[in-house]
């Protein structure tokens, strides 16, 4: 199901049209005139295959969702690839009465084959891992198959979707920091991170999941998110069934960046205290993404370096996972969870997104 996407700012009255996708591409919105409501959105769409194309347009204001249900034209199963494709949106039939210049329309167009993993990511399969934890106990975790960054954000990354979010109006309660471009970002709290991953959606073409208004997650959008705790663990156990870590039960400094220490028994690291090749510079003492041997899913430090922010809300705190440069083993895990308010940022705080 190979997808290409586009978005556009719809001001009702004006029209903003922005640099499209390689497959959907000048995508341009304009409100008729004369106290009309429609609103006209057109577009070009493109398939080396020739596909017939099943095509879907989204509306958002401010990341909450826009009624489109009254939408005519070169939308739906069966549209044609080429030039000058319309669809017209009955905005006072939809969403009468409202009047606003934040308006995202995101055009989609789908020619029904498998998608292509997203750069940087790895595909999770879909399915059930259960056992017993050494610590934990009995456990069962089923998850659809999802698409998860292979390594945790880096600072280099932050940065290049942080830019872009804050020229296209986005406001962060913190600019995130980084050790180098290479190392994981941090100090950022989970509110800067759901923008950042509906920054980084819109501008990969991608229909946001969060509404920033209520901070609900729209699961069925194909944008970027922060994973549930059930796909981090089940991402972060690599296929392996009833194990303390993500390659079996016991850790030490050559596998993860971790706090050693002899308070655990299954901590059987030759060297103790913070990680001796990362302990320069003053703090923090993060590693480079990706310094250690990947899990059996292809992802790397889903124990130690930072801590990674989760969807999950119980009360009005987020989960985290993984441990971190200044934790404990206990900390890193695969059961291993802690729940922090939304709003703080710390420097062994960071993450990673996940995608359909």
């Amino acid at each position: 199901m190979r997808r290409t996407v586009f978005w556009a700012a719809i001001m009702l009255g004006a029209a903003a049209c922005l640099a499209g996708d390689p497959v959907v591409s000048n995508v341009r919105a304009l409100q008729r005139g004369g106290g009309s409501r429609l609103v006209d959105i057109r577009y070009d769409a493109a398939d080396s295959d020739g596909d017939r194309l099943s095509v879907t347009v989204t509306l958002t204001d401010n990341g909450a969702p826009v009624p489109a249900a009254s939408v005519t034209g070169d939308i739906g199963a069966g549209v044609r690839p080429g030039t000058g494709k319309q669809i017209v949106w009955d905005a006072g039939a939809d969403w009468s009465g409202n009047l606003s210049e934040n308006v995202r329309a995101t055009v989609t167009a789908d020619d029904g084959r498998t998608p292509a993993v997203p750069q940087g990511m790895v595909r999770i399969p879909g399915g059930t891992n259960s056992g017993t934890d050494p610590d934990y106990g009995a456990y069962s975790l089923t998850v659809e198959t999802f698409h998860m960054d292979a390594t945790e954000v880096t600072k280099a990354q932050w940065d290049a979707v942080y830019a872009w979010a804050v020229a296209h109006g986005y406001s962060f309660a913190h600019a995130g920091s980084g050790k180098a471009a290479n190392h994981p970002v941090q100090t950022v709290s989970w509110y800067d991170c759901v923008k950042w991953c509906n920054a980084r959606s819109e501008k990969e073409g991608r229909t946001p999941c969060y509404n920033l208004s209520t901070w609900a997650c729209n699961f069925s959008a194909n944008g970027y998110r922060l994973p549930t705790n059930a796909e981090w663990e089940y991402a972060a156990r690599g296929g392996l069934s009833g194990r303390r870590f993500p390659w079996g039960d016991t850790i030490t400094h050559s596998q993860a960046n971790y706090y050693s220490s002899s308070s655990y028994s299954y901590d059987v690291s030759p060297t103790r205290g913070c990680h001796p090749t990362y302990l320069t510079g003053g703090y923090p003492y993060t590693s480079p993404a990706g310094a250690f041997a990947a899990n059996g899913y292809g992802l790397y430090d889903m124990a130690g370096n930072v801590w990674e922010w989760c969807n999950d809300t119980p009360g009005s705190n987020r989960g985290i996972r993984g441990g971190g440069w200044i934790n404990g083993a206990s900390g890193a895990r695969c059961g291993c969870s802690y729940w922090y308010d939304p709003g703080s940022a710390n420097f062994n705080h960071g993450f990673r997104a996940v995608c359909r």
